[in-house]
């Protein structure tokens, strides 16, 4: 069976100021010898048609020069919103032939495999469904498909109403969620503190035996 032919941009989240893994580039934490950043992308790659990592520290040299980087465009560190702003923006402007932009966080490394095929399965006729991936009892906002239709409503939302809360501005629109069995871990953990990366290299412990 052929792959799907990839469809999407995606946009790699790591705008954010890592406080609870004690500051700096959390993507640049490794697991194995490899990036969480590094494993991301590899999994990614065969599944979108471009990526773009949403930045606002000054690093060089941590992704290939494929990848754009790119700073919020909005000022401030207001959040994950901001950051799936800019790169509507980005790829509206640049006229990418699609529909949607894939988001996804720069800090959960087993990402999976069908991560597209299966959020584009559930788009349906309606260009502008918001499509969310959900696994272990919860939705998980930052790893989704957004139409870029929504660029400017979004500009409006964060810079008029200062709104932050990504679901309360998904809701305005059709929004659907995609689930993911956990049954051998949840392919969306994320890694946030020192100890959820001691909890990942136990995983693929356990995955290698």
């Amino acid at each position: 069976m052929t792959e799907p032919t990839p469809e999407f941009p995606c946009l790699l989240l790591a705008g954010g100021q890592s406080r609870r893994m004690g500051g700096g580039a959390k993507f640049l934490q490794e697991l194995r010898g490899r990036t969480l950043l590094s494993r991301i992308v590899d999994t990614l790659r065969p599944q979108v048609t471009e990526m773009v990592l949403n930045m606002n520290m000054d690093i060089e040299d941590i992704v290939s020069p494929d990848i754009a980087v790119l700073k919020d465009s909005v000022s401030g560190f207001v959040g994950p919103l901001s950051g799936i702003l800019t790169g509507l923006e980005y790829f509206n402007e640049k006229k990418v032939d699609a529909s949607h932009m894939l988001s996804v966080p720069t800090d959960a490394p087993f990402m999976p495999a069908d991560l597209v095929s299966r959020l584009a399965a559930a788009l349906g006729p309606r260009d502008n469904t918001i499509v969310m991936a959900r696994s272990a009892g919860r939705v998980h906002p930052v790893a989704a498909l957004w139409p870029l239709s929504l660029a400017s409503d979004l500009r409006a939302a964060l810079v008029g109403e200062d709104l932050r809360k990504i679901l309360v501005f998904a809701d305005r629109y059709t929004r659907v969620e995609v689930t993911w069995e956990d049954d051998e871990g949840d392919p969306f953990f994320n890694i946030n503190r020192p100890e959820d990366l001691a909890e990942a290299e136990r995983r693929l412990q356990q995955e290698a035996v």
